[in-house]
């Protein structure tokens, strides 16, 4: 591949792209098009023509073709993982003739109220608590006079991909690392991201916010010290010793000015805050970020910012979310510590009772885990057989794992984590392959040849031929691997026109209230409804009932009672969403919506008010005469309660945030700067911050014993 002339990759990323677009776009023949009809329980993949991923392997081969030739090409190869990203990443989007993941639409519906009302709501859903994300795009959408978010919803996931891609380039740069390894990752990155959270959500906008909060932390406050002191002579301090007199697998930061130091810690700030305010999990992933850096001496800063960051976490948790959290203080920490439980809430009960082509789906996620988890390991030892110990990259694969202790977040924190933890295994895992340092040379081709005390080295041509071969096998397979892992769910998360004009009617009829009926195989509160909810009037349509199914489409007893006594202007729904998810997950057979539909029709209390092909919608037919339609619930409540101890603790606050922030900002002069002034404040924010310590627990018992 070496000797390949040199417009030979510009030619093959182009063809495979454009191959690409038209496989997918054009209308369905032989190798060519995608037929919606075809998907299965592997999902999109099982509806892909030939030529698909012929196409992603002649990207994927230019890709290493630039790679072998000079990895100087910085624009070509930076091209080239944008296009394989766009095949990737942006299936959904050119496949769909509406955004897919029926999640994304209470989040346009959220956007759509909050631009609408100009407030928030807490009592209409809890993620009203973090109203960051919601209101930005309120205020965006409204300030250029937006008000369809369709094309938003539909290019989101491909988006937020490239925007992922920048400040993971910057964590990279900061890496001593050869640039064959440093693009593998970037490479890595984008085939092993098949978890989702990258729709039009808060987790997937925090999580670029979270990879610019660690670029920064690597590129303007990164430490890196060479050991001086001796090395134990036994005992675990000999090998922590050993470690720390291992080659820093980080660069040293040299150059900055202090006027620079000062806008990224601003910015370190801003960007933790923003977060505070729109996401729930990314704040403690970035304090846990920040606190190991300090722990393992890879950051210039203080523990001043990790006691700052963390008292406006739990500042926002106890003044900002109390209606949230006041009723249910039970349900948010009986997760804690239950680690076990919440593994297996997130693997075991995933797999158990599924079709078994889905089922491949979900072994398919938990094999990419697997893979990459053990290249990561891999690359570990292979660095340190060459004498470089990368704690910034261990830091970020296992910080994120702490999260178990937490909660299972409705069975999906293990999925968080993975998000979170793919950074670092990312890097580590390029490491595999590409393991040696880079040379000291103007060639960036160039890299060292470790020296061996014991075995012959193969010669380094050779291995560095095998490595790029087997890295590109790699590739191929997390890619096509990606497609069965990632589309895996499409055959119910894939949102149809039909889905999104039946809620419309719904939204057209929604005065002065309406509520909406989801089918579900077991009653409970983590059900959350497989249809496109919630785009608009979110304070006025409920999607809180639940209509009982069975296996048997002839037994509709449970599903007309839950009719029944929902007050007027209630819709039972039943769509294709809905029943693929019944038919994957809970064994319900391949007939199943036809004929429960046709036992609905057939029902002498029900009304269909209207039908298509992909779904339909029933009232009760006859109310006893003079019945209303219920107001729809107040999203204005009497206020957050409070606690005699709050204004205390409002004051503490600003005293601590004061004090920790003005002593971080003295100490970027230098470690000896200023040593009085710093004392003071120290003993200004100790005592403050006690004090507003206790008072967040104060409000937590007082609040949650009187509601």
């Amino acid at each position: 591949m070496a000797s390949a002339p040199t417009w030979l990759p510009v030619l093959l990323v182009f063809e495979g792209l454009i191959m690409y677009i038209l496989a997918l776009k054009v209308p369905p023949g032989p190798l060519r098009g995608v037929d919606p009809a075809d998907i299965d329980g592997l999902g999109l993949i099982s509806a892909l023509p030939t030529t698909a991923f012929i196409a992603i392997l002649i990207m994927i081969v230019s890709f290493f073709i630039t790679v072998t030739q000079s990895t100087d090409r910085k624009f070509l190869l930076l091209f080239q993982i944008a296009a394989i990203t766009f095949a990737l990443h942006g299936a959904g989007a050119l496949v769909a003739d509406e955004p897919r993941f029926p999640t994304a639409y209470i989040h346009a519906g959220f956007v759509e109220f909050i631009g609408r009302t100009g407030e928030t709501a807490i009592n209409i859903d809890a993620r009203m608590g973090w109203p960051g994300f919601f209101a930005l795009f309120a205020f965006v959408t409204k300030a250029a006079g937006i008000t369809d978010l369709t094309p938003i919803l539909q290019w989101t996931p491909l988006l937020s991909n490239l925007l992922y891609l920048l400040p993971f380039v910057l964590i990279l740069r900061q890496v001593v690392a050869t640039t064959r390894a440093r693009w593998f990752a970037a490479l890595l990155f984008v085939l092993v991201q098949w978890i989702g959270q990258d729709y039009f959500s808060p987790q997937g906008f925090t999580f670029a916010l979270y990879l610019a909060f660690v670029a920064i932390l690597l590129r303007w406050f990164g430490r890196v010290e060479t050991r001086t002191k001796p090395i134990p002579p036994k005992g675990l301090r000999k090998l922590i010793g050993k470690l720390d007199a291992m080659t820093p697998g980080e660069l040293a930061n040299t150059g900055t000015f202090r006027a620079d130091k000062l806008l990224m810690l601003m910015m370190l700030v801003a960007l933790f805050v923003a977060s505070v305010a729109s996401h729930q999990i990314t704040p403690f992933m970035m304090l846990g970020v920040v606190t190991a850096f300090l722990i393992f001496k890879r950051t210039t800063l203080t523990w001043a910012l990790p006691f700052f960051l963390g008292l406006v976490v739990l500042a926002w948790i106890s003044y900002m979310t109390v209606g949230f959290w006041a009723s249910q203080i039970d349900t948010i920490f009986g997760g804690l510590g239950n680690i076990w439980q919440n593994l297996q809430t997130n693997t075991g009960d995933r797999i158990e009772g599924t079709d078994p082509a889905h089922a491949m789906v979900l072994q398919a996620r938990l094999g990419i885990l697997a893979v990459i988890l053990a290249c990561a390991a891999v690359g570990i030892f292979r660095r340190f057989r060459r004498g470089v110990f990368d704690r910034s990259a261990l830091i970020l694969l296992c910080v994120p794992v702490l999260a178990l202790g937490l909660q299972s977040y409705g069975g999906e924190i293990g999925l968080r984590i993975y998000m979170f933890a793919l950074p670092g295994a990312c890097l580590l895992a390029a490491y595999a392959f590409f393991p040696n340092l880079p040379a000291d040379s103007a060639d960036v081709r160039e890299e060292t040849v470790p020296l061996r005390k014991r075995n012959v080295r193969f010669n380094p041509e050779l291995t560095k031929r095998i490595s790029i071969v087997l890295a590109a096998c790699f590739a191929v397979v997390f890619a096509f691997a990606f497609l069965l892992a990632r589309y895996g769910n499409e055959k119910f998360e894939r949102v149809t026109t039909g889905e999104v004009a039946a809620l419309h009617y719904v939204y057209d009829h929604d005065k002065p209230s309406a509520r909406v009926l989801y089918l579900v195989p077991k009653e409970g509160p983590e059900v959350t409804p497989t249809l496109p909810w919630g785009e608009r009037d979110v304070e006025k349509v409920s999607f809180n009932l639940q209509a009982l199914v069975h296996k048997d489409p002839a037994q509709i007893s449970d599903a007309v009672q839950a009719l029944k006594e929902a007050s007027r202007n209630s819709y039972l729904m039943v769509s294709r969403g809905q029943v693929s998810y019944l038919q994957l997950n809970e064994g319900f057979p391949a007939d199943w919506g036809e004929k429960f539909r046709a036992a609905l029709d057939k029902s002498p209390d029900l009304k269909r008010v209207y039908s298509n092909e992909d779904a339909a919608l029933y009232t009760w037919k006859t109310f006893v005469r003079g019945t209303e339609i219920p107001e729809p619930n107040p999203y204005k409540g009497r206020g957050d309660p409070t606690s005699p101890l709050t204004p205390v603790g409002v004051g503490a606050l600003a005293v601590t945030w004061v004090a920790l922030f003005g002593y971080e900002i003295i100490r970027l002069n230098g470690p000896n700067r200023a040593p009085k002034a710093r004392k003071r404040l120290l003993f200004l924010a100790i005592p403050a911050f006690a004090v507003a310590l206790a008072v967040i627990i104060e409000r937590f018992i007082y609040i949650a014993q009187n509601n």
